[in-house]
């Protein structure tokens, strides 16, 4: 008689490991009762506030990347780790409350995260669930002392580039901060197209490129070092664009909807460039690895015998 034993994956034995201890679930309730107020308000930005609107993308993503990757079959608790990261997501979580910094509180429930699976599972596990924590921290909107401060260059930016480009196509324009002016027309590049929201998205789209593609954290760090340039030049391109239709077509495509569509066309393009990035990045590291491991044998030339 054979005994046939089936091996479970990492995230089957987890769903399986029946039901959970009584500390489990003391844990996930104070943890609740916590940063429920944190996680309302956030869920609130990510749904009204157009600069955090990619967190509805990002924490659901971020789930299933934790959900797939599963628990290391090697992980061990980590108790000191645990508590330190624990006792330092409530100490942050209680500061902000008296400050009312609602990014050092929405940060301080993902330090606490942390803590409750190094608690369960240890530095192990935070490194196998990398990913997610990274996502999670990027849905997380910046303050916006923080925002403007990065928005204004971005917008001064893009006005420069876009002015260089009109004046490149022979078309009269005389640039003032981020106000640009052609005959007949005034073009103000507002806020809103600084290109912030797009470079948010791209080094996002970057970070699930470089883990889902690429294998070395130098390449990782490459794409995300692309995005950066992808995007403001690609959003200069955008208010040349503007410009340039506006003179030459019709004064209501800078506005509207048809500039709305401008802005997902300009953003597919960059999305584009990115992924051509991680595929060069892609066919190098294969380059490197083929040039690390040599000649294999089946490279070797046949030898005719008689």
């Amino acid at each position: 008689m054979t005994t046939q034993v089936r091996a479970e994956t990492p995230r089957a034995a987890f769903l399986a490991g029946g039901l959970p201890s009584l500390p489990t679930i003391l844990t996930a309730a104070l943890f609740a009762v916590l940063y429920a107020r944190p996680a309302m308000l956030l869920a609130r930005d990510w749904w009204s506030n157009p600069e955090a609107g990619h967190g509805l993308l990002l924490a659901p993503i971020a789930l299933w990347f934790a959900w797939k990757a599963g628990i290391d079959p090697e992980a061990r608790p980590n108790r000191w780790l645990g508590v330190a990261l624990l006792l330092g997501g409530v100490g942050f979580r209680w500061v902000s409350e008296l400050a009312a910094e609602l990014f050092v509180m929405r940060g301080s429930m993902l330090m606490a995260a942390a803590g409750v699976v190094a608690w369960h599972w240890g530095f192990r596990q935070l490194m196998r669930w990398w990913l997610p924590f990274v996502l999670l921290a990027l849905s997380i909107p910046l303050p916006d002392l923080i925002l403007s401060r990065i928005a204004l260059p971005l917008q001064f930016t893009a006005s420069k580039i876009g002015a260089a480009l009109l004046d490149w196509r022979d078309i009269p324009v005389l640039l003032t901060g981020n106000v640009i002016r052609i005959p007949g027309h005034e073009l103000f590049v507002a806020e809103a197209c600084s290109g912030l929201r797009s470079l948010t998205a791209l080094l996002s789209l970057g970070v699930l490129l470089g883990a889902i593609s690429l294998d070395k954290p130098i390449s990782r760090v490459l794409l995300l070092a692309m995005a950066i340039p992808v995007a403001i030049i690609l959003n200069g391109f955008r208010v040349f664009l503007t410009g340039f239709l506006v003179y030459f077509v019709d004064p209501k495509l800078g506005e509207g909807f048809m500039h709305l569509t401008e802005g997902w066309l300009i953003f597919v393009i960059a999305f584009l460039m990115l992924g051509g990035v991680a595929w060069s990045l892609l066919a190098a590291e294969r380059w490197l690895q083929a040039r690390r491991n040599g000649p294999t044998d089946t490279d070797a030339p046949e030898v005719a015998h008689a």
